[in-house]
């Protein structure tokens, strides 16, 4: 009861601009007072200087009035701190102050605590990326001089056999040529042998010649192709392919850990559109990618279904051949977030890996029907999921503007209609995704329908 008492007393006797015990206490025309240097220095400091006014009610006086010591409300403070009402006050004041501080200060040493752990965090982080960039590097370093001296040693070893081979050529033409050139010789003589007219002569001159050469041995000169060091190429190629496969399936796994160095520390979910936006990225469809009869913007973000087939296109691995399909350049790792905006009566929005197959009609092409691929189709009836050839279904709902979120490292992706800046989550995925993903957009047979990255 004494305290309440005493918060009641203080508080009739505070200063309403200091907030403290009024220390000479005056009061102005309109009935409230305050510390005499507190409104002394409040009324100097005011802009105007031709009226003054109350802090609290503040009605204005004109002239500044005469400030003259409330007698009353000094003895009372007086009294007040004889009775030790006020240092109650102050000592329960101080009680909630100190603990106050106290969370304070905790909350201090908690925030320098994580400061200092995230400060370690980034030291690690610099330093273990510096490590993996100069060990990769040395790796591919060594690769680098293992491959240049592989090059030079085949190629030493090319330029050996030539020489052989062609020492042994060029050898195998000079003895023929001079066989040639002996039987020519032997050809003249036995021609004016043949002139002369004395029997017994010609055979004694015949019967007397030298012997020919041993005729050169010519059963290994046959006509043939002349395909000479062709094995080497057609082993270097089938190398360069298991290489290529190799390089490119390491090339995966890289990116994949490189974009998961942070899956420890779990970041959350944005929530916003401006949050969102942070992790946006520019992607760029692959013409070589895409189906004949879809058309490739110069700017390669928009594809739009066309009845003739564009400009003749060289037919390319990676084109899709049956399905009208086409999948962006760009690799997706990490976090990552892309708006798709459509028109037409149906176009199919996806997220597929780059085996995903190129070639034929069967399930393992379409966006949806494999285990390579998670499609949203969205029809002007409605919109459905569709995955290794299962099916979501939902009802309809208008929307011209899907995003997509993908998290690669949480294994999270999710589809949202866009209004705006208000997002609406339409499907959400829950998996373990093994290699890079890719942008894919479907359209089918109606002329103009497209698909755009915004």
């Amino acid at each position: 009861m004494s305290q309440k008492r005493a918060q009641l007393d203080v508080e009739s006797i505070s200063c309403s601009i200091c907030l403290d015990v009024m220390k000479d206490p005056v009061t102005i025309p309109c009935g409230h007072s305050n510390c005499m240097g507190c409104i002394t220095n409040y009324w100097d400091g005011e802009e105007h200087n031709t009226k003054e006014s109350c802090p609290q009610c503040r009605k204005a006086f004109t002239p500044r009035p005469d400030l003259v010591k409330n007698t009353m409300l000094a003895f009372l403070v007086e009294q007040l701190k004889k009775t030790g009402l006020l240092d109650v006050e102050r000592t329960e004041t101080q009680k909630e102050l100190e603990v106050s501080r106290q969370n304070i200060q905790k909350r201090i040493q908690d925030r320098e605590k994580y400061v200092k752990l995230l400060e370690e965090e980034e030291k690690a982080i610099n330093r273990f990326a510096n490590k993996a960039m100069k060990d990769s590097q040395g790796q591919f370093a060594v690769w680098s001089s293992f491959m240049m001296k592989m090059c030079s040693d085949v190629k030493q070893n090319i330029i050996s056999q030539r020489e052989i081979e062609r020492n042994r050529v060029r050898n195998l033409q000079k003895k023929l040529e001079k066989e040639i050139s002996e039987l020519k010789s032997r050809e003249t003589e036995l021609k004016k042998l043949s002139q002369g007219e004395d029997l017994n002569q010609l055979r004694h001159i015949y019967n007397s010649l030298p012997p020919l050469s041993e005729s050169t041995d010519t059963s290994c000169i046959k006509p043939r192709p002349l395909r000479y060091f062709e094995g080497v190429a057609v082993e270097a190629s089938s190398g360069i392919d298991q290489l290529d496969e190799f390089m490119v399936g390491m090339w995966t796994n890289l990116l994949i850990i490189v974009s998961e160095a942070d899956v420890l520390m779990l970041k959350p979910e944005p929530t916003t559109k401006a949050e969102f936006r942070t992790i946006s990225r520019r992607l760029t469809m692959d013409p070589d990618t895409a189906h004949p009869h879809l058309e490739v913007s110069k700017e390669d973000t928009r594809v739009t279904y066309i009845n003739k087939l564009r400009r003749p296109c060289a037919d390319h691995p990676d084109r899709f051949e049956v399905h009208k399909q086409v999948l962006n350049e760009q690799a997706i790792v990490g976090r990552c977030y892309v708006e798709i905006k459509r028109g037409g009566s149906m176009v199919d929005v996806a997220l597929a890996y780059w085996s995903n197959e190129r070639k034929g009609a069967n399930n393992k092409v379409g966006f949806g029907c494999n285990p390579k691929s998670w499609v949203l189709r969205c029809t002007k009836g409605g919109f459905h999921f569709a995955h290794n050839n299962e099916t979501v279904q939902y009802p309809a709902i208008e929307f011209n503007t899907v995003g997509i979120f993908l998290d690669h490292g949480a294994g999270v992706l999710c589809f949202y209609k866009i209004n705006g800046d208000t997002m609406t989550l339409l499907h959400r995925v829950q998996t373990t995704f093994t290699e890079p993903l890719y942008l894919g957009f479907k359209l089918y047979a109606n002329a103009g329908d497209y698909a755009e990255i915004v």
